[in-house]
């Protein structure tokens, strides 16, 4: 025989089982060994032949290299399989997961790795909020005729029919002082009506909380933490934009502290959750829900003519709202008197070029406006005070401040401030509950 001729007819013997066995279904294979996440690790492949097959595949071995049959010895059983071992065992591509696939074509919600987002995981936290999701409408009529009508959304929070959604649903804040729309009718997502009162509103935070009757308990969603939420999260909002019932919408957090005074809102100062939701009329009260399926925030608002702009109330601060619905049946605020701004080594810098005599400090809070007769000015506060210490805790935002506070009223707090040339003054001062109308 010709050199090189065993091989050739050797080569054409493999060719010719490959061929065979792709046709005939006579060869399979799975996939063993690590990998994934295209992280470069090793993997196997394991081969199923039978018998005529693998007596095929043995010929051909033997006559690429003379003595190489036990490599492919066929005495293994058909049920068994051998090994191959190739130069892309090394791979740093896996080949196709196909025990991923199920029988009617559509992958399952496997994750290639901790924090990665399945195919379904936005469906499942959707749903797993959704039958509490429900439909708000108020009317306001007189005499018959209906001359106002507000439509929103709302979530269950209690399986007794405790519902949490937005103040401007149904309260009208428009006239000096807030009117309850006349009816407020609660659809669920399965369909049933139900009349409701609302229990407490709040026009600062334009969160309320409105209550039916149900016969039996109703689904109800979980609450989560707004204060783990970092720009970039994902979240879903849920809600009846344009009263249209069980609508999804996706996105990511844009910021998770948006001043109200950034919005141009005047007023107490509160803080909101920026989200590119997809949010319209209709959505307001709705809940802004992570991944997990647990509500995150409150969806208030959005801007207008301006897509990707939303904005929620965090639940951390809905839940002390509703608190002091509770406690107090309203929400109290204590009031300073004091225009506040967080200082931060930039804004230091700056403001220490401008007057050699700025205090030297890290951080703390600058007081840029005293109102006259209120409680800062009667404790002796003045303009270009830097809070350091506030009720003996050491402070470097207002929302350390409004916290420390909290719903205390004719309490006196101790308070430490730094003035120009590093003069420390010590202060007491005595909050007063916030005009609601202020």
């Amino acid at each position: 025989m010709l050199r090189g001729a065993r091989p050739r007819r050797g080569a054409a013997l493999l060719l010719a089982a490959a061929a065979a066995a792709s046709s005939s279904g006579a060869l399979d294979y799975d996939r063993r060994g690590g990998g994934g996440c295209g992280d470069g690790s090793s993997f196997g492949i394991h081969v199923s032949a039978s018998s005529p097959l693998r007596r095929m595949l043995s010929y051909a071995a033997e006559g690429i290299l003379p003595g190489a049959g036990h490599l492919l010895s066929p005495g293994l059983s058909p049920a068994e399989g051998f090994p191959i071992q190739n130069s892309f065992a090394s791979a740093s591509v896996p080949p196709t997961n196909f025990s991923n696939q199920s029988s009617d074509g559509n992958s399952d919600d496997s994750k290639c790795c901790a924090g990665c987002i399945g195919r379904n995981t936005i469906a499942k936290a959707a749903a797993a909020v959704g039958p509490a999701v429900v439909n708000i409408c108020s009317t306001q009529d007189t005499h018959g005729w209906v001359l106002e009508k507000s439509i929103g959304s709302g979530t269950i929070i209690d399986p007794d029919g405790t519902i949490l959604t937005c103040a401007h649903v149904v309260v009208d804040f428009q006239s000096t002082k807030p009117i309850l729309r006349g009816k407020v009718s609660v659809t669920l997502q399965d369909g049933r009506e139900f009349e409701g009162t609302v229990l407490s509103a709040d026009r600062h935070s334009d969160i309320a909380v409105v209550k039916i009757k149900p016969n039996t308990p109703l689904p109800s969603a979980s609450l989560g933490l707004s204060s783990k939420l970092r720009p970039g999260d994902w979240v879903v909002a849920l809600g009846c934009p344009l009263s249209l019932q069980n609508t999804v919408t996706a996105g990511i957090v844009s910021c998770v502290d948006r001043k109200s005074s950034d919005l141009g809102l005047g007023g107490v100062r509160r803080e909101y959750l920026q989200t590119d939701c997809a949010i319209n009329q209709g959505n307001s009260g709705g809940p802004l829900v992570n991944l997990d399926g647990e509500i995150v925030g409150v969806n208030v608002m959005k801007v207008l003519a301006a897509d990707g702009l939303s904005f929620a109330v965090p639940i951390d601060s809905v839940v002390k709202i509703v608190e002091n619905f509770k406690k107090n049946g309203r929400v109290v605020r204590p009031w300073l008197g004091l225009k506040m701004l967080d200082l931060n080594p930039m804004i230091i810098a700056q403001l220490k070029e401008r007057s050699s005599s700025f205090p030297d400090v890290k951080k703390g809070v600058l007081v840029p406006m005293v109102t006259p007769g209120s409680p800062a000015e009667r404790a002796g506060f003045r303009p270009g005070d830097v809070v350091v210490e506030f009720d003996g805790k050491m402070v470097e935002s207002i929302k350390e401040i409004i916290d420390i506070m909290g719903d205390k009223i004719g309490v006196q707090f101790k308070v430490l401030v730094k003035r120009a040339n590093n003069v420390t003054v010590s202060l007491t001062v005595i909050p007063e509950e916030a005009d609601s109308s202020r």
